[in-house]
């Protein structure tokens, strides 16, 4: 699976362990930045390039880092066709999916050991959308209202 991968300073040390770790996972991972450690670096722009490359190639998926996961979260919403998911739990992070079709998780580094994150991370991205036509419906009412503020 063709997996976007983007961190501000704060989840960069994390970002850089996944670019390895999901290699090894038979993962194409793509590095949208940071491409080095800068405590004063901005999340938004890296979170959108990730975000836009999952809208671009559909059936990817995208992972945002940060110290919470809220602001890189925000980010990604911007972005027209993403759905991003905050992941706290195991339970958050396959319900995003299984409920929600989100196509990209955000995952706060500061929040979290490495093997927390990393089992975020994995349930993100095994569990399938359900496919449920309610779960389904609901998407479809947000991208009507993303699209033009249609409350289909």
């Amino acid at each position: 699976m063709r997996i976007h991968l983007a961190a501000d300073h704060a989840g960069y040390e994390f970002k850089e362990h996944l670019l390895t770790h999901l290699a090894a996972e038979g993962h194409d991972v793509v590095d949208h930045g940071a491409f080095e450690y800068d405590p004063l670096d901005d999340y938004p722009s890296f979170c959108f390039s990730a975000g836009e490359a999952v809208v671009a190639e559909p059936g990817s998926l995208g992972i945002v880092l940060g110290g919470s996961g809220n602001g890189e979260q925000i980010a990604a919403n911007k972005v027209p066709g993403v759905r991003a998911a905050l992941a706290w739990s195991i339970d958050t992070a396959k319900l995003g999916r299984a409920h929600n079709d989100a196509n990209v998780v955000a995952i706060g580094w500061r929040q979290h050991s490495l093997e927390e994150s990393v089992e975020l991370v994995e349930a993100f991205l095994a569990e399938p959308f359900s496919g449920d036509e309610r779960h389904q419906r609901r998407i479809d009412q947000l991208a009507a209202y993303e699209a033009g503020r249609d409350r289909a």
